[in-house]
């Protein structure tokens, strides 16, 4: 039984975060929470909330034993870009983007 937990529009490029979730696929939910409690990056925080929520989805919602939890999927998507414009030299403009995505984190129970 796969349960997930979505943080839609998250405002992280999505190369940064795929970066960060490489890690987590085939840990145990208590590993990946360390792993990512100790990361450098500031986007391992948001991430272990959605961890964290995917676990607690699968222990409410459908009785699973958290012990035996793990990760199985854990990926980013592109999700809208925000075009903005900065002013520049001789009246011009220069157009940058700010980059969203949508963070997939899925859970499964190991079978014992």
């Amino acid at each position: 039984m796969q349960v997930s937990a979505t943080n839609r529009y998250a405002t992280v490029s999505p190369t940064k975060v795929r970066l960060v979730l490489a890690h987590l696929p085939g840990k145990s939910i208590e590993d990946a929470l360390n792993l990512l409690k100790f990361m450098t990056t500031p986007h391992a925080k948001m991430i272990a909330k959605i961890v964290q929520s995917a676990a607690s989805n699968a222990e409410n919602n459908f009785a699973a034993d958290p012990a035996n939890l793990y990760v199985k999927r854990a990926y980013a998507d592109d999700s809208r870009r925000l075009k903005r414009f900065r002013p520049a030299a001789r009246g011009r403009i220069h157009p940058y983007m700010h980059r969203t995505s949508h963070i997939t984190i899925t859970v499964d129970e190991r079978e014992q």
